[in-house]
């Protein structure tokens, strides 16, 4: 039976974000400290990077503090990236989706109804859709439609054995966790269906809502997946690089 060890990897960061932003409609008084993070699955022979992070072309045009490019990242643990086989998108926003370059021998696997949005609906060109999303990466993975590299999924579905990708919306219209076998159990990597910690811990979402009965729906989903709430992982909180074993530089291994 496969099992797998789970890292994480801050690509950029710290930033500081309002609290209302990672406490949806909440805590306008405050701050939180985040970091920008891709994961990687490792066992059983296999290698799976869950989120591409960005280009250093991207970040210089965002201006992101403490950007490592993630190919860089992950050398720390002797993955190539330009040899990683398996690439899991969570959402498309840019700075999950920017870096698909970065793995030019990739399969991707991604939601159909997440691709189809930002590719065909035109809502995905207005401004507060467009602000989080970028057109180099979304073109790229256009581009593969059609060929072996890129695998849309609908709906839950398992893609190696102990690794199944779960449709997850609420933050996106059809963002997908990730549910890993382990040691521990069935962990989740759970991307932004949570910034930080808190969300999961007070049922109450981060923001860029596009579904909140969705996302409150996947909540109820996800913890009955989940084999302990302590291998609920968000996608944001700089506890990820604070509360667990360090292997490397910027990178832990959650479980």
């Amino acid at each position: 039976m496969s099992q797998y060890e789970i890292y994480a990897l801050k690509y950029a960061g710290p930033f500081i974000r309002t609290g209302a932003h990672v406490m949806w409609y909440r805590d306008w008084d405050k701050v939180e400290t985040v970091n920008y993070y891709i994961w990687c699955i490792k066992g059983a022979g296999e290698t799976v990077i869950v989120d591409a992070g960005v280009t250093p072309q991207m970040a210089a045009e965002r201006e992101l503090d403490g950007y490592v490019n993630p190919a860089d990242v992950l050398a720390r643990i002797s993955v190539k990236a330009d040899e990683v086989r398996h690439v899991v998108i969570s959402h498309m926003h840019f700075d999950h989706a920017g870096g698909v370059s970065l793995f030019p021998q990739a399969t991707f696997y991604i939601q159909e109804d997440e691709y189809r949005f930002w590719l065909e609906n035109p809502i995905a060109a207005r401004p507060p859709f467009k602000h989080v999303s970028d057109a180099i990466s979304t073109g790229y993975l256009a581009s593969l439609e059609g060929t072996d590299r890129l695998v849309l999924l609908k709906g839950d579905q398992q893609i190696l054995p102990g690794i199944q990708c779960l449709l997850s919306p609420g933050h996106t219209i059809a963002l997908q966790t990730v549910a890993v076998r382990t040691t521990g159990g069935t962990a989740i990597i759970g991307s932004d269906c949570a910034h930080v910690f808190r969300n999961y811990q007070e049922d109450w979402p981060s923001a860029l809502i596009v579904d909140l009965v969705g996302w409150m729906k996947t909540y109820d989903k996800l913890h009955q997946r989940v084999s302990s709430p302590d291998l609920l992982f968000p996608g944001h909180d700089r506890l990820l690089t604070e509360n667990y074993p360090e292997v490397a530089r910027d990178i832990t291994r959650l479980v």
